[in-house]
């Protein structure tokens, strides 16, 4: 089957960024293929670069990442929700006139109509939220 997450909630103020990320290993490790995850609302965090958690904690950023680069999963983050939340890549933080950014691939800026596209084209998507 052919899935796609979307994340609502923050990586480490709630459990929903957890939760989408053990789901997701255990999809694909089953033979299911995981298109996308969309990051909206405070999930948008899970994109921030610049995150460094304690060593005892997860690093759920790394964790995102390495899901793309095995398994080719896009990292969709919605636009709207990150500008708001002071998360730019680098061509919205030129176009800001911002110093830095701290979004950047395989994390991609995108709207929600790319989320409705998504939720058409995927046989289930699955919300994780707080």
């Amino acid at each position: 089957m052919r899935y796609a997450l979307l994340v609502e909630g923050a990586p480490y103020s709630s459990q929903a960024s957890h939760s989408a990320l053990r789901f997701a290993t255990t999809l694909v490790a089953r033979g299911h293929q995981l298109v996308s995850v969309f990051f909206y609302h405070d999930g948008v965090y899970n994109a921030a670069r610049l995150a460094a958690p304690p060593q005892d904690e997860p690093h759920l950023y790394d964790a995102w990442r390495s899901l793309h680069a095995e398994h080719g999963t896009e990292l969709q983050v919605c636009i709207a929700a990150a500008l708001r939340r002071g998360l730019l890549d680098e061509r919205e933080a030129e176009r800001h006139g911002k110093s830095g950014h701290s979004v950047e691939p395989p994390f991609e800026l995108t709207g929600l109509g790319q989320l409705i596209d998504l939720g058409q084209g995927v046989d289930r998507l699955v919300t994780f939220a707080p």
